[in-house]
């Protein structure tokens, strides 16, 4: 099914003629009429991966906060030490 909010055939179910990768992701070739077929992104279907799956673990918090101190840091050193 076509999930993408703003693809025309958002809300309709199409055959999976079949699969391959363009650029390292996974697009569905799929058949949209009888004479005519579409490439969708995975992630534009219903087979896209679940949005818990790409929360953010403590590992990945805890290095965004690594980050974020090191670019304070060092904008707090360049400006002349201000607050």
């Amino acid at each position: 099914m076509v999930t993408h909010p703003f693809h025309p055939l958002a809300g309709r179910r199409l055959v999976v003629l079949f699969v391959k990768r363009r650029a390292g992701a996974v697009v569905f070739v799929c058949a949209s009429s009888a004479s005519r077929s579409v490439t969708l992104p995975r992630e534009w279907t219903d087979r896209a991966e679940s949005p818990a799956a790409h929360r953010l673990t403590a590992e990945g918090l805890s290095a965004a906060r690594a980050l974020v101190d090191a670019l304070v840091s060092r904008r707090a050193g360049t400006d002349g030490g201000g607050s």
